[in-house]
Formats: C-alpha cells, structure tokens, sequence
C-alpha cells in the first residue's frame, strides 16, 4: 500500500546549478523507495558527476525527465508542494514538512502530486511558489535554517515514507482534485474576464491574482469546483448569449 502512493510522488528540482545535487537527490529518493525524478531547465545534466554521486541510483538518475519549464513538470499533478525554508508575504499555506508529507499521502493514494524545490543559490522564485498549492518547510535552526537541496530532498522523501508507512485504509470514496493544468486554465479565465470587465488593471495589478491564488489554493478545488466556477464566469462575461441560448 505504501510503495502505491509512493509511486504518485515526483520530486521537482528547478534550475539546478551542481549536477552533483542531482545525482544525491537521486539517490536520497532511491533509498526511500520513491523513484520519479523530473529536473527544470538543469544547467548541467546529464553529467559524469551525477552519476557519480548517484552510487547506486543511476538507474533512477537515466530515467529523469528534463523539462523547458514548471508547468510541463507539474503536468497533471493534483497537489503541488512547494519546498521552501522562508515565508512569502502572499503565497499558499505554509506547514511543517511533515504535515505535508501527511496530505501528500493522502492524495497521492488516488492520483498525482509534485514537490518542488529551488535552485541551490536563490531558492523558489515568486512565480513559481505561486504555482503550488501548498508551501512545506524543514523545522531547521533559524538561525541557519538553509539546506542543501539533496539533503532537502533527502529530509521530505524520508518524511514521505514514514507517512506512508503509517497511513491507515483510505476511508470513503478519494476526492477528484482539480490538476495542475486544469488550476491554471481556470485562473487563465478568471484574470482574463476581469481585465475585460474592469475589474484588473494589466499595467498595475497589484498583488491581485497571487492574492486570489492564495485563496482558490485554500479550498483546495475538486475538477467539478474548477468547472462551476469557470462556467459561472463565462455565463457573467457573455450574458447576452447565455440568454439567447434559452429564448
């Protein structure tokens, strides 16, 4: 039941500066029996040196997948994790990487989930926190609370076992979560119809649209959620079609 869920976890690594991180990350993963490793823009791969400190995870290192951005290598997750060690001013909830590790589960017993981690030098940018739903921290010590990314990805996949192994039978029926692409679709709608109607300024958004993503990523939206509301918005944007329609 553990490998199961396991099995519906990727690991993201976001524009990785030293391959070596890539191959311990590979390994880290290896040894807690999780096995989707998918790289954003990498500067240096694939490279002699990831192997080499892969050791005995190249198999899993070979099957990487290398991807142009975030949004390919979230492509269908249902529950994406940002993994970060700072508070963001407006961002999704932030937990303790062992809760996450917790909700992941519980998700990932039905469909897909994403962690995703920053480069080695300046982290997650803004852009891409606002891309996940969920923000997950390692406890560290404030005062030097930085990880390496391998050690990082070591901690939340060791976090991720533990809660897989001592999680219970589901109980009811999984919940259909909305996808990665399906969120970005509907928010996609959502800023265009304000733009049309008023209601956003393009040159000065403000802080408007991570503020609403902040929200929606609250509620946690099911694929029949994304639908009502992306169909409320079309039926408030074209009204006058909607009416001609039932005459």
């Amino acid at each position: 039941m553990a490998a199961d869920s396991l099995k519906n976890i990727r690991f993201v690594l976001c524009e990785t500066a030293h391959p070596g991180n890539i191959g311990a990350a590979a390994r880290a993963l290896k040894t807690m029996g999780l096995g989707r490793l998918h790289l954003v823009a990498p500067r240096h791969f694939p490279d002699p040196q990831a192997e080499w400190l892969a050791s005995g995870a190249t198999d899993l290192l070979r099957r990487a997948r290398v991807h142009a951005s975030l949004d390919d290598a979230l492509a269908g997750s249902a529950l994406t994790v940002a993994c970060t060690a700072r508070p963001r001013e407006i961002a999704a909830p932030m937990v303790s990487a062992r809760e996450a590790a917790a909700r992941i589960i519980e998700v990932a017993r039905s469909q897909s989930t994403a962690l995703v981690f920053g480069n080695e030098t300046f982290g997650l940018t803004a852009v891409e926190v606002g891309k996940c739903q969920l923000l997950a921290t390692i406890p560290a010590n404030p005062q030097y609370s930085s990880l390496n990314v391998a050690a990082a990805v070591q901690l939340f996949a060791y976090e991720l076992r533990l809660a897989a192994l001592g999680a219970g039978p589901p109980v009811g029926k999984a919940r259909a979560r909305a996808s990665h692409e399906e969120l970005e679709r509907f928010y996609e709608h959502l800023e265009r119809a304000m733009v049309q109607h008023g209601f956003l300024n393009p040159q000065h958004p403000k802080k408007l649209m991570p503020r609403l993503r902040r929200l929606f990523n609250r509620a946690q939206l099911e694929r029949e959620e994304v639908n009502i509301l992306r169909g409320i918005i079309k039926a408030l944007v074209s009204p006058k079609a909607r009416r001609s329609r039932k005459i």
